[in-house]
């Protein structure tokens, strides 16, 4: 398959939350036309609250954990009088300014969702709508999100057994809807952000009768605030290493909250910054408090109760799994575009050798933020739209995709929560001096 870059042709963008958006401006500001499809009834994809297309993990008393001074569009600044970790409800509507500041509503097709895309032997791509149309796009980027399908463990011995409530994050919206668990004694499955969220929310005591959270692992709690400040704004000098720098926060961090077991937390068996961090101004003191038990990885069910792999046993109605999301594109057949165990390694988190006119937005995790992720990517996107930026060859795309994975991820532990971990920061510097090489690419080329 090939495709003519030297030819513009249009774009068909999948999704109109934050990365979809931001590529649309881009395309929009370089004279680019093109595409936007949204599966639902308004823009915002995970930040809108109740979205009538169930995609939404938003619940109703999230703050997002990375502060307002790191997730601002480069163009388009956060309100002054935002406080410092938003609610879901105020970041959506920054994003509905920023698309209807910047004319981009009347370019998006809302109610109308992406159900295929084949690549065609020419290279374009045949794009089939909700409506039943098919239409032919030279250029396809795919911002459809990797938190919306949920991943929940279904073989665990005895556990269609159990008789109690089960719930995933994902769907999880507040402490009475759709499950009241007021004077219930609910388990919380998982040790990220939104296990750490819910578990703090549900173990009030006008709420859960006890709170028990299953953490396979111990891990490390982050706070919001370090040294009176929010504890994203620090940022180290560009020379400065990586390795460095992680020295220096794991000492900070250290310091600043004590060992997780003193809390009643299972010892972690990693270094702080050696996993995706769990981010909290709550949970520890919950935990401290003893509103929050915490419990081992789960050996089996019974009826009414959960049996831990260390022997112990605790009595449940209800079970909130908050264990993360599968990453998948239900439009794709071709089996070299579907990830395997969560893993699709790419150029730049961006582009698969040999699809050159594909784009992946924001299929990352990067910290501190994943708002602005894509309006960063789509710098290079565009670039290669226009003829301004050339690929390198395959090989080298490789070599660099290789290079790039070991120094984002290669101190994580494995688990599929650590197959696209970035560096916020650091991406986007390698980011920028990459698309000065493809423009030079470009130049000798053209």
């Amino acid at each position: 398959m090939a495709f003519d870059a030297a030819a513009t042709g249009k774009a068909c963008i999948i999704g109109a939350g934050c990365s979809g958006f931001t590529m649309a401006k881009r395309l929009k500001d370089c004279g680019i036309d093109y595409d936007c499809f949204e599966k639902s009834d308004n823009i915002g994809g995970n930040w809108y609250y109740k979205n009538p297309n169930g995609l939404s993990s938003c619940y109703q008393s999230l703050h997002i954990d990375t502060s307002k001074w790191r997730l601002a569009f480069e163009d388009y600044p956060v309100p002054e009088d935002w406080p410092d970790f938003p609610h879901h409800s105020q970041l959506l509507q920054y994003f509905h300014d920023y698309v209807d500041h910047f004319g981009l509503r009347e370019t998006i097709t809302f109610n109308t969702s992406v159900d295929k895309a084949v690549r065609r032997e020419d290279g374009d791509w045949d794009i089939t709508l909700s409506t039943g149309e098919t239409r032919t796009y030279q250029w396809l980027f795919v911002g459809n999100g990797h938190h919306w399908d949920p991943r929940t463990p279904d073989d665990y011995p005895g556990q269609d057994t159990f008789a109690g409530y089960q719930i995933h994050s994902h769907h999880y919206e507040d402490p009475f809807d759709p499950y009241d668990f007021r004077g219930k004694r609910v388990l919380v499955v998982g040790a990220g952000n939104s296990a750490m969220d819910i578990s703090s929310e549900l173990s009030q005591r006008p709420i859960a009768e006890k709170l028990i959270i299953s953490m396979r692992r111990g891990v490390w709690v982050l706070p919001k605030y370090l040294g009176g400040q929010p504890a994203d704004k620090a940022v180290l000098p560009s020379w400065m290493p990586m390795s460095v720098g992680r020295a220096l926060a794991r000492s900070k961090i250290k310091k600043e909250i004590g060992n997780p077991e003193d809390y009643g937390l299972p010892k972690p068996d990693h270094e702080p910054l050696d996993a995706h961090p769990s981010v909290s101004g709550e949970f520890l003191t919950r935990v401290g408090c003893g509103d929050i038990t915490a419990r081992g990885a789960i050996d089996r069910f019974e009826p009414n109760a959960v049996i831990f792999q260390d022997g112990s046993r605790e009595e449940v109605d209800a079970i909130v799994w908050a264990t993360g999301y599968k990453v998948s594109f239900p439009f794709f057949d071709d089996p070299e575009l579907t990830p395997k165990d969560n893993r699709l390694p790419l150029f730049k988190r961006m582009v698969k050798p040999g699809y050159e006119n594909l784009f992946f937005l924001a299929l990352a995790q990067p910290l501190p933020t994943l708002v602005n992720f894509a309006e960063q990517q789509s710098k290079l996107a565009a670039a290669a739209v226009k003829g301004e930026y050339a690929f390198p060859g395959h090989t080298e795309m490789d070599r660099i995709t290789a290079a790039d994975e070991k120094t984002h991820m290669g101190h994580f532990y494995q688990a599929a929560r650590h197959t696209m971990q970035v560096d916020f920061n650091t991406y986007v510097r390698d980011l920028h001096q990459e698309i000065e090489k493809g423009r030079k690419r470009a130049r000798v080329t053209a």
